[in-house]
């Protein structure tokens, strides 16, 4: 029995019988770079259908359709999760934002604090990452990926049934653990510089906010925000 050697992420609704319609690149990729040909099978997913074996309909150089014909594995969303942090340099941020969409998280906010080094972000970049981790890992959902905003504006309009895991790295070694009741949630991790005095009251005040220590050892933040998000889903999680 034939099986499908390649998945890809498309923007279109999928379903039995349903045709899908590839973009310039995909086919390119598809029917270019992997070789292959009308009859062959593909996986689809696109972030809230699950994913489906879809036949290759018809291949050009430039377009081609896809037919879906029995769905091999249902949709799985993550917990309703938040990742808040602060971008720092390109590479590392793309490594926050893969790790991110691999481990569960369902919203992925970029924040700009007092000491936040970057100035900007390209979110669609940063998206293409998202979809290329949870293509790459099996997942059938995609995090979205939020512009920057100011972390005081967010906090600002912070949703009362939300709890927030401050990651506090002046706690290291301290041994605040996590505690709370599975419900939504959001992660917040800081820049390297750590937060200022005025948002750490800020945090503080909140009744939401639950502050916890990530060990021993003061870490990077791309390696607090994986060491963040284990602790979460182990305790909290889908991982139970």
């Amino acid at each position: 029995m034939k099986r499908a050697k390649v998945r890809i992420y498309v923007e279109h609704p999928l379903g039995e019988g349903q045709s899908v319609t590839l973009a310039r690149d995909q086919a390119r990729y598809l029917f270019s770079v992997m070789r292959l040909a009308v009859g062959d099978l593909v996986a689809v997913f696109n972030g809230s259908d699950g994913e489906w074996e879809a036949e290759i309909a018809t291949a050009g150089k430039r377009d081609g359709i896809l037919k879906c014909r029995v769905q091999s594995a249902a949709q799985r969303n993550p917990p309703d999760l938040w990742l808040l942090f602060a971008p720092i340099k390109k590479a590392r941020t793309d490594f926050i934002v893969e790790k991110a969409a691999e481990m569960g998280a369902a919203r992925i906010m970029p924040v700009r604090t007092e000491f936040t080094a970057a100035e900007r972000i390209r979110r669609d970049r940063l998206q293409v990452h998202a979809i290329e981790a949870a293509r790459q890992c099996g997942g059938t959902s995609v995090p979205r990926v939020e512009e920057m905003s100011a972390l005081t504006r967010i906090l600002e309009a912070w949703p009362e049934d939300r709890r927030l895991m401050f990651c506090d790295e002046t706690l290291a070694g301290k041994g605040a653990a996590l505690s709370g009741a599975p419900g939504p949630w959001a992660i917040l991790i800081g820049p390297e510089g750590g937060f200022s005095a005025a948002e750490r009251r800020m945090i503080d005040a909140m009744p939401q906010s639950v502050t916890v220590s990530l060990g021993p050892r003061v870490l990077r933040a791309d390696t607090a925000a994986v060491a963040a998000m284990t602790v979460w889903q182990a305790s909290l999680g889908d991982w139970k």
